[in-house]
């Protein structure tokens, strides 16, 4: 049988999860109808962004996970948000936040192994002329992530 295993996970990626409605009712000790009223209410309300699976992420290949602070040129400083979409676009970022502190950005980068993540360094990092300097901080282990504990 063909492996689309690799799809899968890219659309899991970017959303393409639905809620449970029954498991959730029964969770809840609410019927479905009103449980799945309610949801939609938070959807219009974009109070739920997206469903997205959680991934034991060594077991899809993306098992080193770096967060990496950065500080942008004073060229840059004033529009901190340019930089971070631009990041944003790079499947090897998860997330960018604006920070306050020495460093403007911090993103969280996930890759195979160390090598991938030089590499990101090499090839991303290092041709962006807005970014001054960077530290990563490699995690040794996740305890918890995306409010669910590991």
């Amino acid at each position: 049988m063909k492996d689309t295993r690799p799809k899968l996970i890219r659309l899991f990626k970017d959303g393409y999860c639905t809620p449970q409605i029954a498991r959730i009712a029964r969770a809840i000790d609410e019927p479905p109808a009103t449980t799945h009223h309610n949801i939609k209410k938070l959807e219009k309300e974009v109070a739920i962004k997206t469903y997205k699976a959680l991934f034991d992420y060594g077991k899809i290949d993306e098992g080193f996970c770096a967060f990496l602070l950065i500080a942008l040129s004073p060229d840059s400083y004033s529009s901190p948000e340019a930089v971070a979409n631009q990041l944003t676009r790079c499947r090897e970022v998860e997330s960018v936040d604006v920070v306050t502190g020495e460093w403007e950005l911090i993103a969280k980068v996930r890759t195979k192994n160390q090598e991938e993540y030089y590499k990101f360094l090499r090839e991303v990092m290092s041709g962006k002329k807005s970014v001054q300097k960077t530290l990563s901080m490699v995690s040794l282990r996740p305890l918890k992530s995306e409010s669910i504990s590991m």
